[in-house]
Formats: C-alpha cells, structure tokens, sequence
C-alpha cells in the first residue's frame, strides 16, 4: 500500500492563492513541493462549480478520509 501525505489546510489556501493570481497547476506543484498528480486530484475533485474553495476542499478531503476509515475497519471484521 502506498503511503502519502494529505495537503494541509494551509496548503490549501496557498492553492486557492496562486491560481487566482495565475499561476498554473506546474508552478502550484514546484511552490509546495508536492507531486504533481496530488495537484491534479486536489483541483479535480474538489472544483466546484464557484471555483476551487479551499476551506470546502478540507472539509470534504476530512470527510473522504473519515469514509475510508469506517470502510477499512468493516472490511477487516
């Protein structure tokens, strides 16, 4: 199983920041120094129609990590 790290809410932010200056998903991945297929699932994923809204977007990453969590324990039993 692969291991990652889940974006922070800061990060998040900083997302929300740098594309509404212009900047492309490319210079998003070398500011926060993450992969760039983790930039790719952030901002498709979690776009909505009113655009990329960060604190929406950890919510819902919180909540998705919560739904794995209950499926895995259920899974096991």
């Amino acid at each position: 199983m692969n291991h990652y790290t889940l974006l922070t809410c800061e990060q998040r932010y900083q997302i929300k920041a740098l594309l509404k200056m212009g900047h492309t998903q490319t210079d998003i991945v070398k500011v926060l120094e993450v992969h760039k297929s983790t930039i790719g699932r952030e901002l498709l994923r979690k776009r909505g129609n009113r655009g990329y809204r960060p604190k929406q977007a950890h919510q819902k990453a919180l909540e998705r990590c919560q739904q794995k969590s209950k499926t895995a324990i259920i899974a096991k039993t």
